[in-house]
This record gives structure tokens, sequence and C-alpha cells, in this order.
């Protein structure tokens, strides 16, 4: 019996990961950002501009949307540490979508470097 584990190692073998060295260049290319996590994650904090989508719903949403039928729009994904992005980048590519790639690392790893993060802000009140 497989564990998630093996699912995420099996899906990097087909999946293209961007170290974070080179994540800039591949955001600024990309026609879409999307954040994998749950909502109560992205809301929390997020890299700037990018969309939520979570992994739970990604094949829907890619398949109801007519916006999103380009299967070549280039994308990249992120999650905390990889593993959802890269089942998620898996899911994808079988879906026939040729430019995916995920964030090697992670959101853990954008702010381990100190990236940029987007942080909503509450209104006021007063």
């Amino acid at each position: 019996m497989k564990t998630v584990h093996d699912l995420v190692a099996e899906a990097k073998l087909h999946i293209q990961e961007t170290p974070l060295a080179n994540v800039d260049e591949a955001i600024q290319n990309a026609d879409l950002l999307i954040d994998v996590r749950d909502g109560d994650e992205y809301r929390q904090s997020h890299i700037p501009h990018a969309m939520n989508i979570s992994r739970g719903l990604l094949e829907f949403k890619f398949s109801n949307d007519p916006t999103l039928d380009n299967r070549g729009l280039g994308i990249v994904l992120y999650c905390k540490n990889s593993g959802r992005s890269a089942l998620a980048a898996k899911a994808l590519k079988d879906m026939g979508y040729m430019n995916v790639q995920i964030i090697e690392g992670g959101f853990e790893a954008w702010q381990a470097a100190d990236k940029p993060q987007a942080k909503p802000e509450m209104p006021s009140f007063d």
C-alpha cells in the first residue's frame, strides 16, 4: 500500500520543480501563480499576486472554468512545503497542461528566504 509520501515522490518524477533561486523569473514569466493550500492558510499569508485554488478543488476548477482551457498556460504552483503542489502539478499534467512547475520547498522555503509576503489587513472599525 502506498503512503502519501510515496505518491508525492512518484509525482515529483514527472513534474518540474523550480529552485528558489530561479523562482522570481518563473513567476514573472507565468500566466498563473496558484497557491494550492487551503483558504485559511492562504488568508494568513501568501506570495504576492497568487490566486488561491485549494488542492481539493483544483481539477474541478480547471475543468469548469473556460478561462483555464488553454493547455499552454504557464502555471507555477506552491503549497506549504511542495507535497500538495507536486500532486496538483501531476494532476494538471495528466489533464494536458504542458507548462506546469512547482516551487521547490514551497511557501516554507519562500518564507525562510525572507521573500515578500502578502498579508490581508483587517478592516478598521474606528
